[in-house]
């Protein structure tokens, strides 16, 4: 008899092209931070074989996407051609209101994410990453198109200034649970090991009650052990980098899947 819950079935695990996500060793995101197409071909070309289970697309990076949205179609298109076929895609926008780097309008960051739907509904991407703090009316349209076209959501929350107590990000969990989430993240900034605590606690809370992946990462340094650790409480995903980081706290994505299997074989 060991510690460990019982193995999460089938309706927890997401499967996006060779990876599923829920079960066993959190996936490594690696994201792809370049200023074009051509430039984040080039870079998800180089990524050391294995390296990533996922690659994330930030289109937030590609300079004029939110004026253009037909550079969302370009990059993906491009980023695909040159993975492996096992490998997923996932296209992020990520507003400047939760790190992104390029200023965008609720309505150009919701053109980028509706051209990103599209893009992943003619096979450029596996799945799309909506931001929960999207005004409603321009979110629910987005979440509703992914759903018509078979396209999976990460819906996600990040905040940059603190960790909210537990009921709050529980009730953040909940509540993306609640609009259809396919993945529900969050992704808090520590101020000291007591908040690293409070976004373990409410990922181990959630894990136990949820029906989908759940990805929570505490960031910067002291966030580190969420990065390291999830699988013990029940986060599916982190993220590693592979050259220039996408967030605080992100290690090289070859060096964490050596820590990812040493916490797996352990428990």
């Amino acid at each position: 008899m060991t510690g460990r819950d019982p193995a999460p079935s089938a309706a927890r695990t997401l499967t996006l092209r060779g990876t599923t996500l829920g079960t066993g060793v959190p996936a490594v995101c690696v994201p792809v931070v370049a200023h074009d197409p051509a430039a984040a071909a080039d870079d998800a070309r180089a990524l050391p074989p294995g390296a990533a289970d996922v690659v994330e697309v930030r289109l937030d990076h590609v300079a004029g996407a939110a004026d253009d949205p037909a550079l969302v179609g370009a990059t993906l298109t491009a980023v695909r051609a040159v993975l492996p076929p096992h490998v997923p895609v996932l296209a992020t926008y990520r507003s400047a209101r939760e790190g992104g780097v390029q200023p965008a309008d609720d309505a150009a960051y919701a053109a980028v994410v509706e051209a990103a739907v599209e893009a992943a509904a003619g096979g450029a991407a596996d799945a799309v990453d909506v931001e929960l703090a999207t005004p409603e009316t321009l979110r629910d349209p987005l979440l509703a198109a992914a759903r018509a076209h078979a396209v999976p959501v990460v819906l996600s929350t990040h905040d940059f200034t603190g960790t909210p107590p537990l009921d709050g990000l529980l009730d953040v969990l909940r509540r993306q649970r609640a609009l259809g989430a396919d993945v529900c993240k969050v992704a808090v900034m520590p101020h000291d090991p007591d908040d690293v605590l409070t976004l373990l606690r409410a990922t181990r809370a959630f894990g136990r009650e949820a029906d989908r992946p759940v990805v929570a990462i505490a960031m910067g340094g002291l966030g580190l052990v969420t990065r390291l650790a999830g699988e013990v409480f029940g986060s599916a995903l982190t993220f590693g980098a592979v050259g220039a980081a996408s967030a605080p706290g992100q290690v090289d994505a070859v060096r964490l899947r050596d820590v990812l299997t040493l916490v797996h074989d352990a428990l």
